[in-house]
């Protein structure tokens, strides 16, 4: 059983650090293995010369692959980061992003996940994260 989009908002709201969740993310689809979220644009999370933050990025990349991880456990479980590599590919200026995130792997104790990261209405990757996650619980 897969996650609404709602319980999937919800593990959002009670789960991350207020900064987190001033980056707005919202869930777009949350599915048996995979969860899509929205990082909408903000003037507050760009750098110099316009482009969207790679910490930014990384932070919503990290944030969606919980999202995701939860929703192929049918429910929140503490977990925890074990490792987390980026690439980026080209910038995202003045436009949302969309960070689809796919579980590759489940086990008992370790979640791997593959993430791409697109603006809004384009095809092109924009980033791409891979990410560990030790299930605690």
């Amino acid at each position: 059983m897969t996650l609404t989009l709602a319980q999937a908002d919800k593990i959002l709201a009670d789960n991350f650090a207020p900064w987190v969740l001033d980056l707005g993310l919202s869930v777009v689809e949350a599915g048996e293995r995979h969860a899509i979220l929205r990082l909408p644009w903000s003037d507050r999370l760009a750098r110099e010369g316009g482009a969207l933050s790679g910490q930014a990025l990384m932070a919503a990349a990290d944030t969606a692959t919980v999202v995701a991880v939860a929703s192929a456990l049918s429910g929140f479980a503490p977990m925890t980061t074990v490792q987390q590599s980026s690439t980026f590919q080209r910038a995202i200026t003045g436009t949302d992003v969309l960070i689809d995130v796919r579980i590759t792997k489940l086990g008992r104790r370790m979640a791997f996940a593959d993430v791409t990261m697109t603006a809004d209405g384009s095809q092109d990757v924009a980033a791409r994260a891979s990410a560990v996650y030790a299930l605690l619980g």
